[in-house]
């Protein structure tokens, strides 16, 4: 056998037996659509959000919640809730199903609050979309559409159940660390964010340092949240943490800042190696960026620092 050939089958061999190299992947982030309680109306602009975002054909879209308007005392009858769902569906989740994107979803304070009395909007966010569930590479889906975990391209995501203020509920952090653990990228995406971001929600955050040390501890990136309704990627100790600007109503200025933040929707890019890049397109077409250097430099609270994104690398 001469040498070529066997240098052919040494690398028929390599070739057979080597983990496929991961792929390119392109994640759009969408948060907080909803109007006033209640409401079964969409702003325009979420239109052309949803336009521009399948113009840009990403392999999935995620949502950080507060999808519909529910949450409400005197609560909303099953119907109404019902209703904004049907809206909800027709204007976002039929077209995105339509154009064969994937839609993953995490539950809001006003999709499914895990606070007493609202039991029925949870069961319902639970009836809406075990039927809408993303054919994806689950790791654990055993609470979908709650807490769970899959794999795309070599990135793991893990949605996080978190619509009350304070530590996460149940075992999240137990089955967080098995999915985590020797991944090589690690996205987790909530309603709630970890750290402040915003004016007046100081307080409406997980603020668990359990959670960030365990995030540490296994090499979690990236953590996107909605909630605040204010864009901004900031960093602590490696880890991207990245708040979601809203589409719906009730924009905010970020701590710091004089100015509400412009509408907006996230896309983050993530490279062959692993490494993520990230920008917010903003209203009205969604074409343009936003200025990193427009927003804070940091924004300072009691519970943590975070840094511009492209001052901490």
């Amino acid at each position: 056998m001469g040498p070529d050939r066997v240098l052919a089958i040494l690398l028929l061999c390599f070739a057979l037996v080597a983990p496929l190299a991961a792929q390119p992947l392109r994640v759009v982030v969408i948060s907080d659509l909803n109007g006033s309680y209640g409401s079964t109306e969409y702003a325009p602009r979420i239109d052309s959000a949803i336009d521009r975002v399948i113009e840009l054909r990403p392999d999935l879209v995620i949502s950080t919640g507060d999808m519909v308007a529910g949450q409400r005392r005197p609560h909303l009858s099953r119907n109404q809730v019902r209703a904004m769902w049907s809206s909800f569906h027709r204007v976002i989740s039929d077209r995105l199903a339509a154009a064969g994107i994937p839609f993953a979803v995490t539950p809001g304070n006003h999709d499914a609050s895990a606070y007493h009395g609202f039991e029925h909007e949870r069961e319902i966010y639970r009836d809406e979309w075990l039927p809408r569930k993303p054919d994806l590479d689950y790791l654990d889906d055993r609470d979908y559409p709650f807490f769970y975990a899959f794999e795309m391209n070599g990135v793991r995501f893990v949605s996080l159940d978190a619509t009350v203020l304070g530590p996460l509920r149940g075992d999240q952090l137990q089955r967080l660390e098995k999915v985590a653990k020797d991944a090589e990228t690690v996205v987790t995406f909530s309603h709630l964010p970890l750290w402040p971001f915003a004016v007046n929600r100081e307080r409406e955050i997980i603020g668990d340092h359990a959670l960030e040390s365990l995030y540490r501890q296994t090499g979690v990136d990236m953590h996107l949240s909605g909630h605040h309704h204010a864009y901004y990627p900031g960093e602590k100790d490696d880890i991207l943490y990245v708040s979601q600007a809203c589409l719906g109503g009730g924009s905010r200025k970020l701590i710091g800042d004089r100015h509400r933040s412009a509408h907006s929707f996230t896309v983050v890019d993530v490279d062959d190696s692993g490494h993520i890049s990230l920008y917010a397109l903003k209203e009205p077409d969604y074409r343009n960026r936003v200025d990193l250097e427009t927003l804070p430099e940091r924004i300072v609270t009691p519970q943590a620092t975070l840094r511009r994104m492209d001052l901490a690398r």
